[in-house]
């Protein structure tokens, strides 16, 4: 079976997902197309093949003993010079995502590794483009704002032509719990 690589992330939802992902092509990301807009728990991760149902189960006991929560997501930042990336900021839901990628990583896991970068929950817009692009992405989704209730994760391979797609969902076990009133699903890019 050989091995694969792997993802798990948060999805992005409609209609924010879909916004950001043009918005990453248009600033001249060419993998935009390939890459769902979401919130990395798990980067790129090479394992062998036959090991993909214990991931699985790990994942799933991940998403048992996880609860739903609010995520919002509102302005940009950036990790250059360090990494040619800008992305728009998690600003409530970091915690939570933080608690998930320490136990979708846990040393007894299938999964378990050791990050290039300290773990920095966010939506990628543009990465490894030109200066002036990246400028560009990190003004213009300044005033972006996203708010919906998180209630699980999925796991995604990336295929030979470099596009990742999703394997399977896993959902929270506990109930949600609901974001800012008037907030809910709410996606905007403000005029500065």
């Amino acid at each position: 079976m050989g091995t694969v690589t792997i993802g798990v992330s948060i999805a992005v939802p409609e209609p924010h997902g879909s916004l950001l992902q043009g918005r990453r092509a248009g600033f001249g990301d060419a993998a935009a197309h390939g890459i769902p807009t979401h919130v990395t728990l798990l980067p790129p991760t090479e394992v062998q093949g036959a090991d993909l149902p214990a991931v699985d189960a790990h994942l799933a006991e991940v998403a048992a003993a996880g609860r739903p929560f609010p995520m919002r997501l509102s302005g940009t930042g950036t990790f250059r010079p360090l990494s040619p990336v800008v992305y728009v900021r998690v600003v409530e839901g970091a915690e939570d995502c933080t608690w998930l990628q320490q136990h979708i990583r846990d040393a007894s896991g299938p999964v378990a590794r050791e990050l290039q970068f300290p773990y920095h929950p966010h939506v990628t817009v543009a990465h490894g483009i030109d200066d002036a692009a990246m400028d560009r992405a990190f003004e213009e989704l300044a005033g972006f704002a996203a708010e919906w209730a998180c209630t699980g994760f999925a796991l995604y391979e990336q295929g030979a032509d470099g596009a990742w797609r999703k394997l399977r969902d896993y959902t929270f076990g506990g109930p949600v719990v609901p974001p800012q009133a008037g907030l809910v699903e709410r996606g905007t890019i403000a005029s500065r």
